[in-house]
Protein backbone atom coordinates (compact mmCIF):
# COMPACT_ATOMS: atom_id res chain seq x y z
CA UNK A 1 0.00 0.00 0.00
CA UNK A 2 1.38 3.72 -0.89
CA UNK A 3 0.52 6.87 1.48
CA UNK A 4 1.85 10.16 -0.31
CA UNK A 5 2.05 12.90 1.98
CA UNK A 6 1.31 16.35 0.07
CA UNK A 7 2.93 18.48 3.31
CA UNK A 8 4.48 21.56 2.19
CA UNK A 9 2.45 23.26 0.03
CA UNK A 10 2.64 27.07 -1.52
CA UNK A 11 2.60 29.78 0.64
CA UNK A 12 5.81 27.66 3.06
CA UNK A 13 8.75 29.19 3.11
CA UNK A 14 11.04 26.23 1.16
CA UNK A 15 14.06 26.94 -0.37
CA UNK A 16 15.62 25.64 -3.77
CA UNK A 17 15.60 22.37 -1.88
CA UNK A 18 13.81 20.00 -4.68
CA UNK A 19 15.79 20.03 -7.39
CA UNK A 20 19.31 21.99 -5.81
CA UNK A 21 19.82 19.87 -2.77
CA UNK A 22 18.63 16.81 -4.48
CA UNK A 23 21.44 17.32 -6.67
CA UNK A 24 23.74 17.62 -4.13
CA UNK A 25 22.33 14.17 -2.54
CA UNK A 26 23.33 12.77 -5.77
CA UNK A 27 26.77 14.15 -5.61
CA UNK A 28 27.30 13.04 -2.35
CA UNK A 29 26.18 9.52 -2.81
CA UNK A 30 28.27 9.14 -5.60
CA UNK A 31 31.24 10.23 -3.08
CA UNK A 32 30.05 7.33 -0.53
CA UNK A 33 29.52 4.62 -3.08
CA UNK A 34 33.16 5.31 -4.63
CA UNK A 35 32.08 4.67 -7.82
CA UNK A 36 34.65 1.80 -9.80
CA UNK A 37 36.15 2.61 -12.86
CA UNK A 38 37.39 -0.13 -15.58
CA UNK A 39 40.46 -1.52 -15.00
CA UNK A 40 42.77 -1.63 -17.75
CA UNK A 41 43.52 -4.94 -18.75
CA UNK A 42 39.32 -5.61 -18.37
CA UNK A 43 39.59 -7.75 -14.97
CA UNK A 44 41.86 -10.58 -16.77
CA UNK A 45 44.62 -9.92 -14.00
CA UNK A 46 43.42 -12.99 -11.78
CA UNK A 47 43.00 -15.48 -14.28
CA UNK A 48 46.63 -14.43 -15.90
CA UNK A 49 47.99 -14.51 -12.11
CA UNK A 50 46.60 -18.29 -12.10
CA UNK A 51 47.59 -18.97 -15.58
CA UNK A 52 51.26 -18.49 -15.02
CA UNK A 53 51.33 -19.75 -11.23
CA UNK A 54 49.68 -23.49 -12.39
CA UNK A 55 50.26 -23.71 -15.56
CA UNK A 56 53.34 -21.38 -16.48
CA UNK A 57 51.51 -19.95 -19.09
CA UNK A 58 49.95 -16.44 -20.55
CA UNK A 59 46.36 -15.12 -21.07
CA UNK A 60 45.53 -12.52 -23.42
CA UNK A 61 42.28 -11.09 -23.82
CA UNK A 62 42.40 -9.83 -27.94
CA UNK A 63 40.77 -6.10 -27.94
CA UNK A 64 42.78 -4.51 -30.97
CA UNK A 65 44.82 -5.30 -33.99
CA UNK A 66 47.94 -4.87 -31.21
CA UNK A 67 46.59 -7.89 -29.40
CA UNK A 68 45.12 -9.65 -31.98
CA UNK A 69 48.62 -9.51 -33.68
CA UNK A 70 50.60 -10.71 -30.51
CA UNK A 71 49.03 -13.96 -30.41
CA UNK A 72 48.76 -14.15 -33.65
CA UNK A 73 52.97 -14.14 -34.25
CA UNK A 74 52.96 -16.16 -30.69
CA UNK A 75 50.81 -19.05 -32.38
CA UNK A 76 52.80 -19.20 -35.66
CA UNK A 77 56.15 -19.46 -33.81
CA UNK A 78 54.95 -22.57 -32.09
CA UNK A 79 52.99 -24.64 -34.98
CA UNK A 80 56.39 -24.30 -36.46
CA UNK A 81 57.58 -27.44 -34.94
CA UNK A 82 55.88 -30.12 -34.10
CA UNK A 83 53.72 -29.91 -30.84
CA UNK A 84 53.78 -30.66 -27.08
CA UNK A 85 51.65 -30.56 -24.71
CA UNK A 86 52.49 -27.61 -23.18
CA UNK A 87 52.67 -25.65 -26.54
CA UNK A 88 49.10 -26.89 -27.57
CA UNK A 89 47.77 -25.95 -24.67
CA UNK A 90 49.17 -22.05 -25.01
CA UNK A 91 47.96 -22.58 -28.38
CA UNK A 92 44.52 -22.81 -27.26
CA UNK A 93 44.69 -19.95 -24.55
CA UNK A 94 45.90 -17.38 -26.72
CA UNK A 95 44.05 -18.73 -29.94
CA UNK A 96 40.71 -20.66 -29.12
CA UNK A 97 37.69 -17.96 -29.41
CA UNK A 98 35.28 -19.49 -26.99
CA UNK A 99 37.82 -18.59 -24.02
CA UNK A 100 38.08 -15.17 -25.27
CA UNK A 101 33.71 -15.40 -25.10
CA UNK A 102 34.54 -16.21 -21.98
CA UNK A 103 36.80 -12.88 -21.04
CA UNK A 104 34.01 -11.03 -22.74
CA UNK A 105 31.66 -12.53 -20.11
CA UNK A 106 34.05 -11.02 -17.90
CA UNK A 107 34.21 -7.49 -19.15
CA UNK A 108 30.52 -7.61 -18.94
CA UNK A 109 30.49 -8.20 -15.45
CA UNK A 110 32.83 -5.11 -15.15
CA UNK A 111 30.57 -3.09 -16.56
CA UNK A 112 27.35 -3.96 -14.54
CA UNK A 113 30.12 -3.61 -11.60
CA UNK A 114 30.38 0.15 -12.44
CA UNK A 115 27.09 0.83 -13.24
CA UNK A 116 26.14 -0.77 -9.63
CA UNK A 117 28.37 1.65 -8.21
CA UNK A 118 26.85 4.39 -10.11
CA UNK A 119 24.23 6.73 -8.16
CA UNK A 120 20.44 6.19 -9.76
CA UNK A 121 19.95 8.90 -12.07
CA UNK A 122 17.17 11.84 -11.07
CA UNK A 123 13.85 12.03 -12.84
CA UNK A 124 13.15 15.13 -14.22
CA UNK A 125 9.50 16.34 -15.58
CA UNK A 126 8.00 19.45 -16.83
CA UNK A 127 4.21 19.89 -18.08
CA UNK A 128 2.11 22.21 -18.98
CA UNK A 129 -1.53 22.52 -18.69
CA UNK A 130 -3.51 25.18 -20.67
CA UNK A 131 -7.31 26.22 -21.07
CA UNK A 132 -8.90 29.06 -22.02
CA UNK A 133 -8.19 31.55 -19.38
CA UNK A 134 -5.59 29.59 -17.44
CA UNK A 135 -1.75 28.58 -17.74
CA UNK A 136 -0.18 25.73 -15.77
CA UNK A 137 3.37 25.17 -15.95
CA UNK A 138 4.92 22.65 -13.81
CA UNK A 139 8.63 21.79 -13.40
CA UNK A 140 9.54 18.68 -11.71
CA UNK A 141 13.00 16.55 -10.07
CA UNK A 142 12.33 13.11 -8.43
CA UNK A 143 14.96 10.29 -7.13
CA UNK A 144 15.06 7.33 -5.37
CA UNK A 145 16.28 7.99 -1.34
CA UNK A 146 16.88 3.91 -0.92
CA UNK A 147 19.12 3.92 -3.97
CA UNK A 148 20.79 6.67 -2.46
CA UNK A 149 20.96 5.08 1.07
CA UNK A 150 21.70 1.75 0.10
CA UNK A 151 24.44 2.87 -2.49
CA UNK A 152 27.61 2.22 -0.79
CA UNK A 153 26.01 -1.74 0.32
CA UNK A 154 25.31 -1.95 -3.35
CA UNK A 155 28.64 -1.20 -4.63
CA UNK A 156 30.35 -3.56 -2.42
CA UNK A 157 28.36 -6.45 -3.23
CA UNK A 158 28.81 -5.35 -7.30
CA UNK A 159 32.48 -5.28 -6.62
CA UNK A 160 32.11 -8.52 -4.66
CA UNK A 161 30.30 -9.89 -7.76
CA UNK A 162 32.92 -8.77 -9.99
CA UNK A 163 35.51 -10.79 -8.18
CA UNK A 164 33.47 -13.77 -8.36
CA UNK A 165 33.65 -13.28 -12.45
CA UNK A 166 36.83 -13.35 -12.20
CA UNK A 167 37.45 -16.73 -10.62
CA UNK A 168 34.78 -18.03 -13.45
CA UNK A 169 37.35 -16.53 -16.28
CA UNK A 170 40.43 -18.17 -14.28
CA UNK A 171 37.97 -21.63 -14.26
CA UNK A 172 37.38 -21.07 -17.52
CA UNK A 173 40.98 -21.18 -18.39
CA UNK A 174 42.25 -23.70 -16.44
CA UNK A 175 39.01 -26.49 -18.11
CA UNK A 176 40.24 -25.25 -20.89
CA UNK A 177 43.77 -26.17 -20.25
CA UNK A 178 42.83 -29.63 -18.55
CA UNK A 179 40.40 -30.52 -21.66
CA UNK A 180 43.22 -29.30 -24.52
CA UNK A 181 46.03 -31.47 -22.82
CA UNK A 182 43.75 -34.87 -22.78
CA UNK A 183 42.93 -34.07 -25.89
CA UNK A 184 46.54 -34.15 -26.98
CA UNK A 185 47.29 -37.18 -25.52
CA UNK A 186 44.47 -38.93 -27.46
CA UNK A 187 45.57 -37.20 -30.65
CA UNK A 188 49.12 -38.53 -30.21
CA UNK A 189 48.24 -42.31 -29.01
CA UNK A 190 46.04 -42.39 -32.11
CA UNK A 191 49.24 -41.34 -33.91
CA UNK A 192 50.93 -44.40 -32.23
CA UNK A 193 48.21 -46.72 -32.73
CA UNK A 194 48.08 -46.34 -36.76
CA UNK A 195 51.73 -46.46 -36.80
CA UNK A 196 51.80 -49.54 -35.48
CA UNK A 197 49.02 -50.99 -37.68
CA UNK A 198 50.65 -49.90 -40.44
CA UNK A 199 54.29 -51.57 -39.04
CA UNK A 200 52.07 -54.79 -38.70
CA UNK A 201 50.27 -54.52 -42.02
CA UNK A 202 53.25 -54.05 -43.87
CA UNK A 203 54.76 -56.98 -42.10
CA UNK A 204 51.78 -59.06 -42.41
CA UNK A 205 51.67 -58.25 -46.01
CA UNK A 206 55.29 -60.16 -46.87
CA UNK A 207 54.33 -62.64 -45.01
CA UNK A 208 51.11 -63.11 -47.44
CA UNK A 209 53.18 -62.35 -50.48
CA UNK A 210 55.15 -65.73 -49.10
CA UNK A 211 52.41 -67.56 -48.02
CA UNK A 212 50.76 -66.88 -52.17
CA UNK A 213 53.77 -68.64 -54.09
CA UNK A 214 53.92 -70.99 -51.04
CA UNK A 215 50.75 -72.29 -52.45
CA UNK A 216 51.34 -72.23 -56.11
CA UNK A 217 54.78 -74.35 -55.26
CA UNK A 218 52.54 -76.42 -52.82
CA UNK A 219 54.65 -75.66 -50.22
CA UNK A 220 51.61 -75.07 -48.17
CA UNK A 221 48.24 -76.26 -47.85
CA UNK A 222 45.26 -74.11 -48.28
CA UNK A 223 44.38 -73.97 -44.92
CA UNK A 224 47.52 -72.47 -43.55
CA UNK A 225 47.29 -70.06 -46.41
CA UNK A 226 43.88 -69.28 -45.88
CA UNK A 227 44.63 -68.44 -42.11
CA UNK A 228 47.32 -66.11 -43.13
CA UNK A 229 45.36 -63.99 -45.68
CA UNK A 230 41.88 -63.87 -42.99
CA UNK A 231 45.01 -62.32 -40.80
CA UNK A 232 46.40 -59.81 -42.97
CA UNK A 233 42.43 -58.67 -43.66
CA UNK A 234 41.48 -58.34 -40.19
CA UNK A 235 44.72 -56.20 -40.05
CA UNK A 236 43.48 -54.11 -42.63
CA UNK A 237 40.30 -53.69 -41.24
CA UNK A 238 41.71 -52.37 -37.83
CA UNK A 239 44.79 -49.88 -40.02
CA UNK A 240 41.51 -48.76 -41.20
CA UNK A 241 39.48 -47.99 -37.77
CA UNK A 242 42.86 -46.63 -36.43
CA UNK A 243 43.05 -43.99 -38.98
CA UNK A 244 39.86 -43.22 -38.80
CA UNK A 245 40.50 -42.73 -35.29
CA UNK A 246 43.75 -40.75 -35.56
CA UNK A 247 41.75 -37.96 -37.96
CA UNK A 248 38.41 -37.92 -35.17
CA UNK A 249 41.04 -37.45 -32.82
CA UNK A 250 43.18 -35.10 -34.42
CA UNK A 251 39.95 -33.28 -35.71
CA UNK A 252 38.88 -32.95 -31.38
CA UNK A 253 42.47 -31.44 -31.14
CA UNK A 254 41.38 -28.70 -33.67
CA UNK A 255 38.56 -27.49 -32.09
CA UNK A 256 40.36 -27.20 -28.66
CA UNK A 257 43.25 -25.21 -30.16
CA UNK A 258 40.82 -22.70 -32.26
CA UNK A 259 42.64 -23.68 -35.53
CA UNK A 260 41.99 -23.33 -39.57
CA UNK A 261 42.80 -23.09 -42.71
CA UNK A 262 46.94 -23.63 -43.24
CA UNK A 263 47.15 -23.68 -39.27
CA UNK A 264 46.05 -27.24 -39.89
CA UNK A 265 49.09 -28.48 -41.19
CA UNK A 266 50.34 -28.39 -37.75
CA UNK A 267 52.67 -31.95 -36.94
CA UNK A 268 51.91 -34.14 -34.16
CA UNK A 269 54.58 -36.77 -32.47
CA UNK A 270 54.31 -40.87 -33.62
CA UNK A 271 54.48 -41.59 -29.95
CA UNK A 272 53.53 -40.89 -26.45
CA UNK A 273 56.37 -39.09 -24.17
CA UNK A 274 58.20 -41.20 -21.75
CA UNK A 275 55.87 -42.00 -18.41
CA UNK A 276 56.09 -38.94 -16.02
CA UNK A 277 57.82 -39.79 -12.90
CA UNK A 278 55.67 -40.83 -10.56
CA UNK A 279 54.68 -37.88 -8.05
CA UNK A 280 54.56 -39.05 -4.48
CA UNK A 281 51.92 -36.68 -2.81
CA UNK A 282 51.56 -35.79 0.99
CA UNK A 283 48.37 -33.89 2.33
CA UNK A 284 46.74 -34.53 -1.04
CA UNK A 285 43.17 -33.54 0.76
CA UNK A 286 44.72 -29.78 2.58
CA UNK A 287 46.44 -29.01 -1.09
CA UNK A 288 42.78 -29.35 -3.35
CA UNK A 289 41.04 -27.44 -0.44
CA UNK A 290 43.80 -24.64 -0.34
CA UNK A 291 43.81 -24.24 -3.93
CA UNK A 292 40.73 -24.86 -5.97
CA UNK A 293 39.27 -22.70 -7.56
CA UNK A 294 36.04 -23.82 -7.27
CA UNK A 295 36.13 -23.91 -3.68
CA UNK A 296 36.98 -20.44 -3.35
CA UNK A 297 34.38 -19.42 -6.13
CA UNK A 298 31.78 -20.68 -3.37
CA UNK A 299 33.56 -19.28 -0.56
CA UNK A 300 32.98 -15.73 -2.62
CA UNK A 301 29.61 -16.77 -3.37
CA UNK A 302 28.76 -17.25 0.54
CA UNK A 303 30.68 -14.50 1.52
CA UNK A 304 28.46 -12.46 -0.75
CA UNK A 305 25.07 -13.77 0.13
CA UNK A 306 26.25 -13.17 3.55
CA UNK A 307 26.41 -9.34 2.66
CA UNK A 308 22.52 -9.37 0.71
CA UNK A 309 21.39 -11.15 4.10
CA UNK A 310 22.69 -7.96 5.82
CA UNK A 311 21.02 -5.92 3.90
CA UNK A 312 17.55 -7.72 3.53
CA UNK A 313 17.55 -7.23 7.37
CA UNK A 314 18.50 -3.75 7.37
CA UNK A 315 15.70 -2.95 5.05
CA UNK A 316 12.97 -5.21 5.79
CA UNK A 317 9.98 -2.65 6.71
CA UNK A 318 11.01 -0.37 3.86
CA UNK A 319 11.43 -1.21 0.16
CA UNK A 320 11.45 1.69 -1.54
CA UNK A 321 11.32 5.53 -0.82
CA UNK A 322 11.20 8.19 -3.70
CA UNK A 323 11.80 12.08 -2.84
CA UNK A 324 10.12 14.43 -4.79
CA UNK A 325 10.65 18.09 -5.86
CA UNK A 326 7.99 20.25 -7.63
CA UNK A 327 7.90 23.79 -8.66
CA UNK A 328 4.83 24.85 -10.36
CA UNK A 329 3.61 28.03 -11.85
CA UNK A 330 0.26 29.08 -12.34
CA UNK A 331 -1.20 31.77 -14.39
CA UNK A 332 -4.84 33.26 -14.59
CA UNK A 333 -7.50 35.26 -16.00
CA UNK A 334 -11.36 36.64 -14.65
CA UNK A 335 -14.00 38.51 -15.93
CA UNK A 336 -15.30 40.93 -13.42
CA UNK A 337 -18.51 42.35 -13.24
CA UNK A 338 -17.93 45.53 -14.83
CA UNK A 339 -16.31 43.85 -18.20
CA UNK A 340 -12.57 44.41 -16.75
CA UNK A 341 -10.25 41.37 -17.09
CA UNK A 342 -8.14 40.75 -13.95
CA UNK A 343 -4.71 38.50 -14.82
CA UNK A 344 -3.36 36.15 -11.64
CA UNK A 345 -0.16 34.86 -11.19
CA UNK A 346 1.04 32.94 -8.23
CA UNK A 347 4.24 30.41 -7.93
CA UNK A 348 4.84 27.77 -5.96
CA UNK A 349 6.91 24.84 -4.57
CA UNK A 350 6.28 21.21 -3.00
CA UNK A 351 8.05 18.25 -1.63
CA UNK A 352 6.77 14.55 -1.71
CA UNK A 353 7.95 11.87 -0.01
CA UNK A 354 6.97 8.17 -1.30
CA UNK A 355 6.77 5.31 1.13
CA UNK A 356 6.15 2.03 0.31
CA UNK A 357 5.03 0.63 4.14
CA UNK A 358 4.47 -3.15 4.23
CA UNK A 359 1.21 -3.60 5.73
CA UNK A 360 0.38 -7.10 5.22
CA UNK A 361 4.01 -8.11 5.57
CA UNK A 362 6.40 -6.72 7.67
CA UNK A 363 9.85 -8.17 6.12
CA UNK A 364 9.90 -11.35 8.17
CA UNK A 365 9.44 -13.05 4.38
CA UNK A 366 11.80 -11.93 2.88
CA UNK A 367 14.20 -12.31 5.54
CA UNK A 368 13.59 -16.08 5.85
CA UNK A 369 13.65 -16.48 2.72
CA UNK A 370 17.64 -14.71 2.54
CA UNK A 371 18.25 -16.99 5.41
CA UNK A 372 17.43 -20.36 3.62
CA UNK A 373 19.18 -19.35 0.18
CA UNK A 374 22.34 -18.48 2.82
CA UNK A 375 22.26 -22.22 4.79
CA UNK A 376 21.39 -23.48 1.58
CA UNK A 377 24.63 -22.18 -0.12
CA UNK A 378 26.99 -22.71 3.07
CA UNK A 379 25.33 -26.97 2.76
CA UNK A 380 26.55 -26.75 -0.34
CA UNK A 381 29.73 -25.48 0.28
CA UNK A 382 30.04 -28.15 3.00
CA UNK A 383 29.16 -30.91 0.61
CA UNK A 384 32.15 -29.31 -2.08
CA UNK A 385 34.21 -29.43 0.39
CA UNK A 386 34.13 -32.93 1.13
CA UNK A 387 33.61 -33.55 -2.34
CA UNK A 388 36.77 -32.27 -3.16
CA UNK A 389 38.83 -33.88 -0.87
CA UNK A 390 37.25 -37.31 -2.24
CA UNK A 391 37.96 -36.31 -6.03
CA UNK A 392 41.09 -35.56 -5.31
CA UNK A 393 42.17 -38.99 -3.68
CA UNK A 394 40.33 -40.80 -6.34
CA UNK A 395 42.45 -38.53 -8.97
CA UNK A 396 45.99 -39.58 -6.77
CA UNK A 397 44.46 -43.63 -6.88
CA UNK A 398 43.90 -43.23 -10.34
CA UNK A 399 47.35 -41.86 -11.42
CA UNK A 400 48.93 -43.97 -9.40
CA UNK A 401 47.30 -47.05 -10.75
CA UNK A 402 47.40 -45.96 -14.42
CA UNK A 403 51.00 -45.30 -14.02
CA UNK A 404 51.87 -48.92 -12.21
CA UNK A 405 49.71 -50.45 -15.08
CA UNK A 406 51.55 -49.23 -17.83
CA UNK A 407 55.18 -49.72 -16.16
CA UNK A 408 54.02 -53.76 -16.40
CA UNK A 409 53.33 -53.13 -19.62
CA UNK A 410 56.92 -51.85 -20.78
CA UNK A 411 58.53 -53.74 -18.12
CA UNK A 412 57.18 -57.10 -18.37
CA UNK A 413 54.32 -57.67 -21.29
CA UNK A 414 56.16 -56.44 -24.03
CA UNK A 415 59.40 -58.28 -23.69
CA UNK A 416 57.60 -61.24 -23.14
CA UNK A 417 55.68 -60.89 -26.18
CA UNK A 418 58.77 -59.87 -28.75
CA UNK A 419 60.32 -63.36 -27.05
CA UNK A 420 57.13 -65.16 -27.76
CA UNK A 421 57.25 -63.89 -31.53
CA UNK A 422 60.44 -64.11 -31.93
CA UNK A 423 60.49 -67.73 -30.72
CA UNK A 424 57.64 -68.80 -32.32
CA UNK A 425 59.14 -67.69 -36.01
CA UNK A 426 61.67 -69.74 -35.22
CA UNK A 427 60.22 -72.87 -34.28
CA UNK A 428 57.70 -71.95 -37.55
CA UNK A 429 61.26 -72.00 -39.55
CA UNK A 430 62.00 -75.51 -38.25
CA UNK A 431 58.79 -76.76 -38.63
CA UNK A 432 57.65 -77.15 -34.54
CA UNK A 433 54.81 -75.46 -35.47
CA UNK A 434 52.58 -74.87 -38.12
CA UNK A 435 51.50 -71.65 -38.96
CA UNK A 436 48.12 -71.10 -36.68
CA UNK A 437 50.17 -71.03 -33.66
CA UNK A 438 52.23 -68.44 -35.56
CA UNK A 439 49.22 -66.02 -36.76
CA UNK A 440 48.16 -66.56 -32.70
CA UNK A 441 50.81 -65.22 -30.91
CA UNK A 442 51.39 -62.78 -33.87
CA UNK A 443 47.83 -61.57 -33.30
CA UNK A 444 48.80 -61.35 -29.01
CA UNK A 445 51.45 -59.50 -29.83
CA UNK A 446 49.66 -56.66 -31.13
CA UNK A 447 46.76 -56.34 -29.28
CA UNK A 448 48.94 -56.04 -26.25
CA UNK A 449 51.41 -53.40 -27.95
CA UNK A 450 47.66 -51.71 -28.24
CA UNK A 451 46.89 -52.11 -25.13
CA UNK A 452 50.66 -50.46 -24.26
CA UNK A 453 50.22 -47.40 -26.02
CA UNK A 454 46.97 -47.33 -24.61
CA UNK A 455 48.33 -47.62 -20.89
CA UNK A 456 50.62 -44.82 -21.47
CA UNK A 457 48.14 -42.48 -22.89
CA UNK A 458 45.71 -43.42 -19.55
CA UNK A 459 48.80 -42.16 -17.54
CA UNK A 460 49.27 -38.84 -19.41
CA UNK A 461 45.21 -38.56 -18.82
CA UNK A 462 45.48 -39.40 -15.00
CA UNK A 463 48.47 -37.26 -14.96
CA UNK A 464 46.44 -34.29 -16.02
CA UNK A 465 43.07 -35.31 -14.06
CA UNK A 466 44.93 -35.30 -10.58
CA UNK A 467 46.69 -31.99 -11.36
CA UNK A 468 43.36 -30.69 -12.12
CA UNK A 469 41.78 -32.07 -9.23
CA UNK A 470 44.27 -30.00 -6.95
CA UNK A 471 44.01 -26.78 -8.86
CA UNK A 472 40.38 -26.69 -10.43
CA UNK A 473 39.24 -26.44 -13.93
CA UNK A 474 38.99 -30.41 -14.60
CA UNK A 475 36.58 -32.93 -15.31
CA UNK A 476 35.77 -33.63 -11.84
CA UNK A 477 35.78 -29.93 -10.47
CA UNK A 478 32.66 -27.61 -11.57
CA UNK A 479 32.05 -24.34 -11.75
CA UNK A 480 31.05 -22.45 -8.54
CA UNK A 481 28.13 -23.42 -6.76
CA UNK A 482 24.61 -21.30 -8.17
CA UNK A 483 23.86 -19.67 -4.82
CA UNK A 484 23.37 -16.34 -6.08
CA UNK A 485 20.29 -15.81 -8.17
CA UNK A 486 20.87 -15.11 -11.87
CA UNK A 487 24.30 -14.89 -11.25
CA UNK A 488 26.27 -17.01 -12.61
CA UNK A 489 35.83 -36.43 -26.57
CA UNK A 490 36.14 -39.88 -26.24
CA UNK A 491 38.48 -42.50 -25.81
CA UNK A 492 39.89 -44.51 -28.40
CA UNK A 493 38.74 -47.77 -29.15
CA UNK A 494 39.54 -50.68 -27.65
CA UNK A 495 41.17 -53.05 -30.49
Amino acid sequence: MTATSSALRAGQRIPTFPIRRLTLLAGVAALLGGCATFSADGGLSTAQAIAYAELNKDVVKITDDASAGGARARVDQLLKKPLTADSAVQIALLNNRGLQAAFNELGIAEAQMVAASLPPNPRFGISKKTGRFELEIERQVAGSLFALITLPARADAARDRFRTAQLRAAESVLKHAADTRRQYYRAVAANAQAGFYQEAKASSDAASELFKRLGESGGINKLNQAREFAFDAELGAQLAQARLQQRQERERLVRQLGLWGDDLRFRLPNTLPALPALRSVKAVEAEALRKRIDIEIARSDLDLLAKTLGLTQATRFVNDIDLLGRRTYDRGRSVLPDGDVERETSRSRTVELEIEIPIYDFGQSKVVQAEQIYMQAANRLAEKAVNVRSEAREAYTAYRGAHDVARHYINNVLPLRKIIQDEALLQYNGMLIDVTQLIADARGRILSNVAGINARRDVWIAHTDFKHALIGGGSGGGGGSAVVAAAGGGDAPAH
